[in-house]
């Protein structure tokens, strides 16, 4: 399964309220959005047809998040009817939008994605599922910061190893899908500030010169599970029911339970 077929099957398994893409391209990732959506891209070329209610944002992602009321697009208040045809009743009165489904496929540098993540957790909640492409590079030449390859990942394979090193908090899950790969991350926590207050320490550390010490885990994806596995694991329709319930974090245990053992 590719990337566009992975993320086609999560939108119709986890029915997402609203989604943001960073990363735009010629618009094949946010055509399979059918709610209202924010997609973000200095310079997108769309060329596919786009069906869903989306605020298209000509920025870079730091400038985005940058602004006062970045996810203003997503705001019911202005229009509670919009809460309700989007099956969200609590948020009828409005309130600060929380991101449900996002989807990072940005600039191919580490410290790029791993801003970009810390941006997204901190708009959405720990029912949140947020997806970053290009995990898996298949070879040395795919992982390097200077693309010189027609497939080209970069680095930020690196995210995933500052995530499960700074926030075992999290659930960091690789997915076999063709062709680079991609690394799906449950439990955020919009409260947490240790990526930021490590961030320079993390830099210096991991963004070095080519080429890059790829693991071979990796280059393999040892630990990687198959997309069918994930999207048909048992535990969605409790993430889900949490996600409208707006239920505590303590809902997350018997979720990453589930997911600990897919993830063996």
């Amino acid at each position: 399964m590719d990337r566009h077929g992975f993320l086609r099957q999560l939108h119709r398994t986890y029915k997402p309220r609203n989604y943001l893409e960073i990363g735009v391209n010629d618009g094949r990732s946010l055509a399979l959005s059918r709610v209202p959506s924010v997609a973000i891209d200095p310079a997108f070329r769309v060329v596919t047809s786009i069906s869903c209610d989306v605020h298209l944002v000509k920025a870079t992602s730091d400038d985005f998040f940058a602004r006062k009321d970045p996810l203003v697009h997503l705001r019911t208040g202005r229009n509670p009817f919009r809460a309700l045809a989007r099956k969200d009743p609590l948020n009828v009165l409005g309130g600060e939008p929380k991101l449900e489904l996002s989807f990072i496929d940005g600039m191919h540098l580490f410290e790029y994605a791993l801003r970009d993540f810390m941006n997204v957790e901190r708009h959405s909640r720990w029912s949140s599922v947020i997806v970053l492409d290009d995990m898996l590079p298949r070879n040395v030449d795919e992982a390097a910061r200077d693309r010189h390859t027609k497939f080209w990942a970069g680095d930020v394979y690196k995210v995933a190893q500052v995530l499960r090193k700074y926030r075992p908090d999290l659930v960091v899950v690789e997915v076999d899908t063709a062709p680079t790969g991609v690394v799906a991350i449950f439990g955020a926590d919009p409260e947490s500030t240790v990526l930021k207050n490590a961030y320079d320490k993390i830099i210096e550390e991991y963004v070095v010169p080519d080429p890059q010490d790829v693991p071979e885990e990796i280059l393999v994806r040892k630990n990687a599970v198959q997309p069918e596995a994930l999207l048909g694991a048992d535990f969605w329709p409790a993430l889900i029911k949490a996600r409208a319930l707006r239920r505590p974090r303590s809902a997350f245990a018997p979720v990453r339970r589930s997911l600990e053992r897919l993830t063996g």
